[in-house]
Formats: C-alpha cells, structure tokens, sequence
C-alpha cells in the first residue's frame, strides 16, 4: 500500500513525497482514513512507527478548508514535553508546506510576548504543552471554545510526568462536539480509563504488541561495579564505531557529571536535561542534529518525540527506573528499518530493574562481547564496591558502600561507668552564672546557701552507702523543688526568654523575690504582681538604718 491509496488530498501528498515517503507504516494504515471520517480514534504503536503523521497528515487536509479567528485555534495538540511539541510543529511545516496554514509553537521557555502575538494573527493549529497553554488561557490570551480537532499525544507519558490534571482541565474547556485524537505508546487501565472519559466511540488502532522493542536493534548488556561505569562506557565509545549516540541517566545530575567527564577525556559531547534553559536544550539538539556532536547526554526528556535519522547508538548509562522507559530510549536508534545498536550498563544493584525490564521485553537481554572489558566485567550476585544504598520509597541516598558498624559488646567495665553514669542525678550548674543586675524594689531570696567558688568546682564524694550526697547544703530536697531552684537561681534573664520545652513560646519572665505574688517556678512576667506599681520599694525606717548609713544621709543633707 502507498499513500495515495489513504485519500490524502493531492497537495498533502506532494508534501510527502518530496519528504521521500512512499509505503506508510501500519499504524498510518489504518489511522489516516478513519481520521478522514471523522471518527474518534484511540491509537496504540511502539515508538518509532510514524505515530506523529499518522494523525499530522489526515489533519492537515482537515484544516484545509477553513478561516481562522484571533485568539481562537481550530485544532489542538497537547504534548508531554517541549522536545516532542517541537517534532509536531516540524511535521506540520514539512508536509503542509503545500496549504496556507498557520501554526503556534507554545512551549515553556519561550517569549509570551512572540506566542501571544502568533495567537493575535490567528491559528489553524496550535501545539503547546499542558502548563504554557494553561497559563496563557489564565492571562484571557487564547479561547479554546472553538477547537475542532484535539489530539493528546504519548499520554502514558503525560500520565508518568503528572500532566494528566492539566489536561483534563484543558479538555473541559474545549466544546463537546469536537474530533479526539488518542495516542499512547502503551495502554494500561489508567490510560484507558482516561480514552474512555475523553473519546466518543472510537476506533482503536494497535498496530503493534505494546512496549516492544524493534527487531532491527541490537541489544547488549554490561554488569560492572559503580566505580568502573564511566571507565567501561569509555571503553565501549572507543572499541564500537560510533557515529552518533544517545547517551541516557536517570537523573540530571548524573548528565552534568557524566558530561564533563566525557569532555575531559576528549569526546565531542554535548548535554541535554530539563532543568536547562530551552535556548540551551534547543541549541545542543541543534549541534547533535546537524553532527557537530557525536554524543548526546541526556535525561529520559528526550527518550521520545525526537526523531533524528541515522542515529547508530543508544547507551544506557543507568538502567531506567520504568521499564517502559527502556523501549522508548532504544526506539531512538534503528528508525524506519535501519539497523541500530542498544547497550546497557549495569550494577548489581540493579537486579530488580534488569529483570523488570527483561520481563518486558518477554526476552534476555544478551550480553555485550567486547574485549577490553572483560576485567571490568562482574557477576551480577557479585558485592558493588561503591554502589549507591537504597532508602526507603526507591529514592538513592547518594553515598557509598561503607564497611559494617562493629557488633561487639563494650566492654564490662565501661558498661558499669555507662550505668554508674546515667543512674547518677545530674549535676545543674556546674559553671558560675553570669552576674545578673537585680531590681532595686527586690532582694535575693534568703534560704539557699551561697557557695564559693571553691565548693562549687570541688567534686561530691558519694557516702558509704551507695548513695549522692545532698546538693550543695541545700538539704534534701525532691526532684521538683531543685528544678525550682535551678530555673530561679541559676537561669539568667536570657535563658528565660528563650523557648524551651518547658516554655514553649518563648514569653519573657522577670526576677522576683518574697514581696511579689506569683505561681511556679516558670511565671511569666505578665502574671505577676508588684505592689509598688513599678516604683519600687520605699526606703526603711530611720530607725532599721545602720547608724553610719544615718551619718552618711545627714551628711548629704
């Protein structure tokens, strides 16, 4: 079958055929002419089988005849990331370059002001990502009350990266009648409860088993040690010929690391992960495209919706986290019939991961043979000297492999210090207080003992019986009555503002002596009560005076 027995419209197949396209693929088959019907269509292809002009090219034929209005588009594709939004956008130049059609590119790190004006002229088709579209919607920039065409494309993905609330948003907003366009890469029951919320009848295409990898892609695999990964992907770089290659981690930060390693040791390599800039991302899939780059370090935001031709390898630096993940990343390589190659470096630590992914793929994955590996080359049961240990929810500490903490028990003698040591009453004011200036209305309470510094620092001898002494001549006294003490005497004014567990919020308290009604070791200031009213105390009777204090006040008279 070719593509002008799928009734695209002459123009449409000029477009294509200058692109250099004759047979479709199957999953093209048999979505554009249900597309032309007008029906809803729920389609399911591994990734790599031409799902994007299988709903491009029937919905430019679509759009053909029509007029557009400011502000309000006529068809709308919602894609999971910028990398894929900006792979439609290419299609629909590519083979509609024949129709007098406009488009609008909304995606995250891009100017408002231009995507605002390309809305102001008008837009036959408009491809935006769930947050700018929203956000532009929240700004009163764009009227969704007239799409004709909706297309959701790799909703698994939207699903994995938490998008799916913003998209059902966005599809209460659009008018029921209306053309939905459903694909997935994979279809579970949450992927197909959502088509059955969004979709009217459809048609479900499944041109292929799902999550499979490509019969024309070589897969290899590598079990080394964490510290030996970056020696052993040298290793395979220089002893393959590699003409280009996708190099994936799971984390950005493992992309930075491994970027500058390759760098150092003299690789034309480039990085790309999500929390860069887009004028940067755009600019290293520029340089990876045109082939000033042979290598390209990135996360799993650019396992799908890049289609770059003649890619001859698909590194796995870590083995994914999603097994779904691992078919997407592959399916870069081995494109429209060529031959490419898959290699997967491992731990082994990354036991349950492997055999996730092995499951998948229904199949082993065979190992690598390469021979300036072999000594890196370990048993996947084999100890991982620096491997990363894992918490508790999946998530990597980041450290090391350290040597086991000693079980022996302490010895008999320190056990009986331990239990000496914690039996023992502690010993509160250990140090001398800071002098503390008391209020003239006020005096120092007169019933705990003063020590010198001499007794304070002298060490308590314990009595033959086994048990303390009592606290510096204070008499024996419960437990409760020396918090009072200690909170009252030794606390400094400081101490008392500052929020302990016994005052939680921190409230300020005050000195006070015999002559102030208060409650507790702990008041604070508002509750107590001076009769002076802040004046402070009247002076003695002349005759409580010392006689030389008398002498003194006369003699200042």
């Amino acid at each position: 079958m070719e593509f002008a027995d799928l009734g695209l419209s002459p123009e449409t197949l000029r477009a294509v055929t200058d692109a250099g396209y004759i047979n479709p693929t199957p999953i093209q088959q048999q979505a554009i002419p249900v597309v032309l019907m007008g029906r809803d269509v729920l389609g399911v292809a591994q990734t790599g089988t031409g799902k994007t002009a299988a709903f491009v090219l029937p919905m430019i034929d679509i759009l053909a005849g029509g007029r557009t209005k400011a502000r309000m588009p006529r068809s709308l594709i919602i894609a999971p990331t910028r990398e894929l939004a900006a792979q439609i956008s290419d299609n629909f130049v590519k083979y509609g370059k024949h129709h007098p059609l406009s488009m609008a590119l909304l995606i995250g790190g891009e100017s408002f002001t231009d995507q605002e004006k390309a809305l102001d002229r008008g837009v036959d088709v408009l491809i935006a990502t769930p947050g700018r579209l929203l956000d532009l919607f929240e700004r009163g920039r764009i009227l969704l009350n007239d799409v004709k065409v909706l297309v959701i494309d790799e909703a698994d993905r939207m699903l994995d990266m938490g998008f799916i609330p913003d998209v059902e948003r966005i599809v209460s907003l659009l008018p029921k009648m209306r053309q939905t366009l459903f694909f997935s890469a994979t279809m579970d029951k949450e992927i197909k409860k959502l088509a059955d919320k969004f979709l009217m009848n459809p048609k479900e295409i499944a041109a292929s088993a799902q999550a499979t990898a490509a019969k024309t892609i070589e897969q290899g695999l590598v079990t080394v040690r964490t510290i030996d990964k970056r020696e052993a992907l040298r290793r395979i770089l220089r002893a393959k010929e590699v003409h280009n290659a996708f190099i994936f981690c799971n984390r950005k930060k493992d992309v930075d690391i491994l970027y500058k390693s390759l760098e150092k040791h003299g690789f034309n390599v480039v990085a790309m992960h999500g929390d860069m800039p887009q004028s940067k991302r755009n600019d290293m899939l520029a340089k990876f495209k045109s082939g000033e780059a042979e290598l390209l370090v990135c996360s799993d935001v650019a396992a799908r919706g890049l289609d770059i031709s003649d890619v001859s390898h698909v590194v796995n630096f870590d083995v994914p986290v999603n097994a779904e993940d691992y078919v997407h990343r592959i399916g870069r390589t081995g494109r429209a019939g060529k031959t490419g190659h898959a290699y997967t470096l491992a731990t082994p630590n990354d036991t349950r991961l492997l055999a996730a992914v092995e499951k998948l793929l229904k199949m082993p994955i065979p190992p690598l043979v390469v021979d300036n590996l072999n000594e890196l080359i370990v048993a996947a049961d084999s100890a991982d000297v620096g491997g990363v240990v894992r918490g508790r929810g999946g998530k990597g500490r980041g450290r090391s492999e350290r040597a086991p903490r000693s079980e022996e028990p302490a010895p008999a003698a320190e056990v009986v210090e331990q239990a000496a040591v914690s039996e023992a009453p502690v010993e509160y004011a250990a140090a001398e207080p800071a002098p503390v200036e008391q209020p003239v209305a006020y005096e120092a309470p007169q019933e705990t003992a003063v020590q010198t510094d001499a007794q304070e620092h002298e060490p308590a001898a314990a009595s033959d019986d086994g048990e303390q002494p009592e606290s510096r001549g204070r008499g024996k006294r419960n437990r409760n009555q020396e918090r009072f003490d200690r909170n009252r005497d030794v606390r400094g004014p400081e101490d008392r503002a500052r929020k302990t567990r016994r005052n939680p919020h921190g409230i300020a308290e005050m000195e006070y002596g015999d002559n102030v009604i208060a409650f507790g070791g702990f008041t604070p200031a508002f509750l107590l009560v001076d009769p002076y009213g802040g004046k402070g105390a009247p002076p003695p009777p002349a005759e409580d005076m010392d006689p030389e204090v008398q002498a003194q006040d006369s003699r200042a008279s």
